[in-house]
């Protein structure tokens, strides 16, 4: 994890400025490590503005994103003095709600610029029909830029796009960087407007497999410095500050998902289920995206193949499956498997899906092991819960506020207040 913030550091030098997504993982204690690392933070909600803050996070080294931003979020942003990502034609509404007349709170302007990278079709964010962004092709981009420029709440810094996630090849980034500066050429023609920072995203793939061959951060941000100094030249313009913001291609070779093997289904001449003790509550991607991962005999890593089986969660799904048909050694209950690249979007979007708590994380370092987060507990999933103890008055009845009784509304009150 370090080498790889020390990669793009280094790659982008003097050029511009490297944010850590933390949707890919966001204990404070793995932020803290990412922050000493010198680099900055994006975040999407309060939760994630709260947990880099915990990691030591300060100002506009955080930028906030989203595209259905609350209240409580721009909130928060403002109190942090977050560089706040316009995504949308809302978020004027929420600013002038939230913010004083003259606040000035830096912000960039999220374009979508047409480009839909060869990724997974749920991963992708930057092509015309997409919820994140203002498209250049309708005029949206254009008009929020101009609302920015006249709203004394926010002081425009730049431009930003991301076209997606999980990307392997380098050129649809080329291709969203030539759309940009097409904008920010306008923009000057137009509008007199001298673009100073320009965000060009993250989504830098990573090695899940043998197979997968993805650029190095070296690389990825050799090419956008290359593209953006070369674009800039050809259209007369000043090179703005380059921000990028990686998260899988960091979290995501860092980490591995270790599980202990359960019961093993033999199912002659079609199968051989290997049943753990996690699944889907702790790694949805191979359910959302059809990810692939490789497995591994953590007691024999080296150990080769001597069958091939299906590894299966404990969950009461039939889509529970973590890898399907994948060679292992010979396997007994009791056996513990690794899962390689599961640093990413594996703790942070799980769950409690039947009631089983979500496991720890670990950090290791040079033979060392430090607690980042404890396994949780019975109590932790009770704890939000409004559990009647025995001879309790019973619970009063709900009524929406409109008045009608049962009535499913998100603001429910007790009847008698």
């Amino acid at each position: 994890m370090c080498a790889r913030c020390r990669e793009y550091r280094e790659a982008m030098g003097d050029a511009g400025e490297v944010l850590y997504s933390a949707k890919a993982f966001a204990s404070p204690g793995f932020l803290r490590v990412v922050a000493a690392e010198g680099l900055g933070v994006d975040v999407v909600s309060a939760g994630e503005l709260g947990l880099a803050r915990a990691g030591g996070y300060r100002g506009e080294s955080i930028h906030f994103l989203g595209n259905n931003k609350s209240l409580e979020d721009v909130a928060a942003a403002w109190e942090a003095r977050a560089t706040l990502v316009v995504d949308g034609f809302h978020d004027f509404d929420l600013v002038r709600q939230v913010l004083p007349a003259g606040a000035g709170l830096r912000c960039l302007v999220r374009i979508s610029p047409g480009v839909r990278p060869d990724t997974h079709e749920q991963i992708a964010t930057g092509q015309l029909d997409s919820k994140f962004g203002f498209p250049i092709a309708s005029g949206a981009a254009r008009e929020a830029v101009e609302r920015v420029l006249a709203e004394d709440r926010l002081r425009l810094a730049g431009i930003h796009c991301h076209i997606g996630s999980q990307i392997l090849d380098l050129a649809p980034y080329r291709r969203a960087m030539a759309a940009m500066l097409d904008f920010a050429a306008a923009l000057r023609r137009d509008l007199g407007l001298v673009v100073e920072r320009l965000g060009a995203g993250g989504g830098l793939g990573i090695a899940y497999t043998r197979q997968d061959r993805p650029p190095s951060p070296g690389q990825f941000v050799a090419a956008l410095r290359e593209t953006l100094e070369r674009g800039c030249r050809e259209r007369g313009l000043r090179v703005p500050a380059l921000v990028v913001e990686p998260g899988r291609s960091i979290a995501g070779p860092a980490g591995v998902a270790l599980y202990t093997v359960g019961s093993i289904k033999e199912i002659p001449g079609l199968r051989r289920y290997v049943a753990v003790d996690g699944g889907m509550g702790d790694n949805i991607r191979p359910k959302l995206y059809g990810a692939r991962y490789e497995a591994l005999l953590a007691s024999a890593p080296a150990a080769p193949p001597t069958q091939t089986v299906t590894i299966v969660g404990k969950y009461c799904e039939s889509t529970d499956v973590l890898i399907a048909d994948v060679p292992l050694p010979e396997l007994r209950p009791g056996d513990v498997i690794c899962l390689p690249a599961a640093g990413a979007y594996c703790l942070s979007m799980a769950s409690n899906y039947n009631g089983v708590p979500r496991p720890a994380a670990v950090m290791v370092r040079e033979g060392r092991a430090r607690l980042l987060r404890r396994r949780e507990t019975l109590q932790d999933l009770l704890a939000a819960e409004v559990v009647e103890v025995p001879g309790d008055p019973p619970a009063l009845p709900m009524v929406a506020v409109d008045g009608s009784e049962g009535a499913q509304t998100g603001l429910q009150r007790p009847l008698g207040e």
